[in-house]
């Protein structure tokens, strides 16, 4: 998984709440295993419309969608995080998510923002022309006219997102203490590391 700091550019200014998994990659989808490709079939029914904003020409390729309350809600597919990584999607900014995409999010490198109402409008508004920037590091989002909106974030979660760990790369992280364990565990209980070959 990369390390996410910083996601700037260009956010696509959905809106839309209630946005289930359903929508943002249809069932027919889920038959593959690899996550490449996913991206050409996110938001489908959506870009069946010639006027989708997903497919216009200045938001194409922009790294941050801004979307509505009750985000990702619906089926727990995971593959719905795919898709938007795919399409180049790194972060959501949104009024509320459903528990199950943000973890699933979480878990593939998506940084998803919270902020009230309000500050989603502003931000929609400023999407349609300008950039926008996210940082992870002060918990801000901020646009060229001085808005400035903290969000909060889970330490763990940001810790991870920051330093590029999955659950795999958590784990390795703690080969030291992993080796150590497995060492003692084999000195104490030889009967047991003869069982599974860890036995000098």
């Amino acid at each position: 998984m990369e390390p996410v700091s910083e996601v700037s550019g260009r956010a696509i200014p959905f809106g839309r709440k209630n946005i289930d998994t359903d929508i943002i990659i249809p069932a027919h989808w889920l038959k593959t295993i690899s996550r490449e490709g996913l991206g050409r079939g996110a938001f489908q029914a959506l870009r069946e419309d010639p006027a989708n904003i997903f497919d216009q020409e200045e938001f194409k390729g922009a790294p941050i969608l801004i979307a509505g309350d009750n985000f990702g809600c619906g089926s727990s597919r995971e593959h719905a995080a795919w898709a938007l990584l795919d399409m180049g999607i790194k972060a959501v900014i949104a009024p509320s998510f459903s528990d199950i995409f943000s973890g699933n999010a979480f878990k593939n490198g998506i940084l998803t923002v919270v902020l009230p109402q309000e500050q989603v409008d502003r931000l929609l508004e400023v999407a349609r022309t300008d950039p926008i920037n996210i940082d992870l590091t002060t918990q801000t989002v901020t646009t060229p006219f001085q808005d400035r909106f903290a969000f909060e974030i889970d330490p763990f979660r940001k810790h991870c997102l920051l330093n590029g760990l999955d659950e795999v790369g958590l784990t390795l992280s703690r080969d030291e203490a992993i080796a150590g364990y497995e060492t003692m565990q084999a000195a104490q209980m030889p009967w047991f590391a003869k069982g599974t070959g860890l036995a000098a």
